[in-house]
């Protein structure tokens, strides 16, 4: 059994059709390592996967959620848990140990509840009789972390800006203290003077804690403030695979290109 975090070999998802559409092959045989403690993050553009590869990570496939993607080929490890066998019955360890953000995860936040309440939905799904001034104190630790203020726990999402609601939902996917957490455009719609505070934030909380964690972007800034471990995503296979700096100065393919050159244009820019 694997000692890492997240370990997949030759990995292969694919989407079922629905009504008579034909199966899709989101992602075709890749590999990948992240350590205990250790962020991996992977850039591509829409449609090259990402997504797909995320939700499969965060142990959402078709044997535990509906529609989800099916493991066609090759392994994947998530904290020692075989993903591949991994039952809908017997999934509720997996989702307790990993916190999952998904794309405009604040958009998902339940209107009828209160930030605080939203937050402290998952410690009542793990802890159903879990005193109230218990969760309170959690609740209000997860939120103090995303650096909201207190008063934002009493608040409805819709009385909360955009930056803030995503924030919330990064709160709720730690507030069971995960040893890995999954966060798939996690500052997406996002606006830019906000952006580089809610990442700023979530590294921070990720190097105080110490859990893997594994970055969807589509942006390389983001990347960087992140980490400095990177997996470049294209047409479902990886086309760069290594430090940000090497990738991006030794990347043959394309795509690799145009971000490396992008990437140059930019700082010439500042």
């Amino acid at each position: 059994m694997s000692t890492a975090a997240v370990s997949a070999r030759d990995l292969s998802l694919r989407f079922s059709g629905i009504e008579g559409a034909p199966s899709v092959d989101a992602v075709q045989g890749v590999s990948l390592d992240i350590a205990p403690g250790e962020t991996l993050a992977i850039l591509g553009e829409a449609g090259s996967g990402k997504s797909t590869l995320a939700q499969a990570i965060a142990g959402l496939t078709d044997r535990t959620v509906d529609r989800g993607p099916k493991v066609v080929g090759g392994s994947l490890e998530v904290l020692g848990i075989d993903v591949r066998s991994l039952r809908r019955r017997d999934d509720n360890e997996l989702a307790l140990r990993v916190g999952y953000v998904p794309q405009d995860a604040g958009t998902a936040l339940d209107p009828h509840l209160t930030a605080g309440e939203n937050v402290a939905y998952p410690l009542y799904q793990r802890t159903p009789k879990l005193d109230r001034v218990v969760a309170g104190g959690i609740v209000a630790e997860a939120i103090d972390a995303m650096h909201l203020t207190l008063a934002t726990i009493p608040k409805y999402p819709h009385e909360l800006s955009r930056g803030q609601r995503q924030r919330v939902a990064i709160a709720r996917a730690l507030v069971l203290e995960p040893e890995l957490l999954v966060t798939d455009e996690a500052t997406s719609g996002v606006d830019a003077t906000v952006r580089s505070t809610i990442l700023d934030h979530l590294a921070e909380v990720q190097r105080n804690r110490g859990f893997a964690a594994l970055a969807i972007s589509s942006e390389i800034g983001e990347v960087r403030r992140l980490t400095d471990r990177l997996a470049v995503m294209h047409g479902g296979r990886f086309v760069g695979y290594g430090s940000v700096d090497e990738v991006l100065e030794t990347g043959t393919h394309p795509y690799v290109r145009a971000l490396a050159a992008l990437g140059r244009r930019r700082a010439v820019a500042v």
